[in-house]
């Protein structure tokens, strides 16, 4: 199997056997080309612009007038308004500041308040992506099976550690998978993460996950689960990047079910045990369906054996039977993501003269568990919006000092 050549700067674009240059660029940059941007000079500032619009905020694209660089601000508006707000905000940003890993987005900076009388906003800079997998399955550009590996390998990377830190994101889709034109990608947004809840007698969200990539137990009412929902939501992507369609797109959350079902087949009362009454007894009265999972050999011709193989073990209904990511890491599919993706694109393995220089774990774990401790501790809005409880975060982020020069209110 051909390697990736070493990059000679991390703006060149991944290119794969049988690929020229120019239609390597072209096979990702066609999709990201309203979004790429070549680096910053003093004579090519550009303007400040919305990239991006979430549940929780607005992302914007703008120039760091410390470098000149462009990296990402988001804005978080109105966090202040009450105490389960505050604290999600807080828990977000306090995760951001945490993480450190190439392909989960971390927090670089947070801009401090001029006046605790004024402060109704946050605004964290991150780095600058250039768009995100949902715009890429999208486009009318032709992916390789080589990307869907490198893409599926950097999830799966990703999400390792972030369950090594146990911590479940809850909302994996395309959308919240950020990519540049070298292929490298990050798995951002992480307004509804929340540390793993080990007591299972304890009740957890529900209303979580994007519907298209909800995990049957959340559909299906589980008070608890597990980082499987997570695994389920990769499922689905994969299915999708090897498709190029949404695997399971309905209306209702019951249409939901009843789509996978199909493809699942119905399952067993074992495998139901998490769901509430009502929905276990929906399922189980309708008609008996067989499992169809054959039908993913149809998405595609890069739907190979291995492919459906892992894709199999992912998309399990008992979340107690599904893959971890560490075991979907060691599956054979994903040999080829793991070499292009530390041959030429990772930051850890470096290329000296004598060759490239591996390191010894290529998927690392996060080297302690998330704490979460401290929202215990946070009884009120003022409590979490006091300036000596945000000093934390200034002393996790690379810049300490404010943005000056941008104007923030417009925002």
């Amino acid at each position: 199997m051909a390697v990736v050549g070493a990059r000679s700067n991390r703006h060149n674009i991944m290119a794969f056997p049988g690929m020229t240059a120019a239609t390597s660029q072209q096979a990702i940059l066609a999709a990201t080309q309203t979004f790429y941007h070549p680096p910053i000079t003093t004579q090519d500032i550009q303007p400040d612009r919305p990239i991006g619009y979430g549940a929780f905020g607005v992302v914007w694209s703008v120039t760091d007038p410390r470098d000149g660089r462009r990296v990402a601000l988001k804005k978080m508006p109105n966090v202040f308004q009450n105490l389960v707000s505050s604290k999600r905000v807080y828990r977000e940003i306090k995760m951001l500041c945490f993480f450190k890993h190439e392909n989960v987005l971390s927090a670089l900076d947070i801009l401090q308040p001029h006046s605790i009388d004024f402060f109704q906003e946050i605004y964290v800079i991150t780095e600058l992506m250039q768009t995100d997998l949902h715009k890429i399955i999208v486009s009318p550009q032709p992916l390789t099976s080589d990307h869907v590996k490198v893409f599926l390998y950097q999830i799966l990377r990703g999400l390792k550690y972030l369950h090594s830190a146990n911590i479940l994101h809850r909302d994996i889709k395309p959308g919240n998978l950020l990519v540049n034109s070298n292929c490298v990608l990050k798995i951002c947004d992480f307004g509804l993460a929340r540390v793993q809840e080990l007591d299972e007698n304890k009740h957890m969200t529900q209303e979580v996950v994007t519907q298209y990539y909800r995990a049957p137990e959340l559909l299906m009412g589980a008070s608890h689960y597990s980082s499987s929902v997570d695994i389920w939501s990769v499922g689905c992507i994969f299915a999708e990047l090897l498709g190029r369609r949404i695997l399971f797109q309905a209306q209702t959350p019951i249409q939901q079910l009843e789509l996978i079902t199909d493809l699942l087949g119905t399952p067993s009362e074992e495998d139901t045990k998490t769901a509430c009454h009502g929905a276990r007894s929906h399922i189980l009265r309708r008609p008996h369906k067989a499992n169809s999972m054959a039908a993913l050999y149809t998405l595609s011709s890069q739907a190979t054996h291995e492919a459906v193989h892992l894709l199999c073990q992912m998309l399990v209904f008992n979340p107690d039977k599904r893959i971890s990511c560490a075991d979907a890491l060691t599956h054979p599919y994903m040999d080829e993501g793991r070499l292009r993706y530390h041959s030429c694109m990772c930051r850890c393995c470096q290329t000296t003269p004598a060759g490239r220089q591996y390191i010894t774990d290529f998927e690392p774990i996060a080297p302690q568990v998330f704490d979460d401790c401290f929202e215990k501790d946070l009884t009120s809005v003022h409590q979490v919006k006091g300036i000596e409880n945000l000093k934390c975060f200034y002393e996790c982020t690379l810049y300490p000092e404010s943005f000056k020069s941008i104007n923030i209110f417009q925002i």
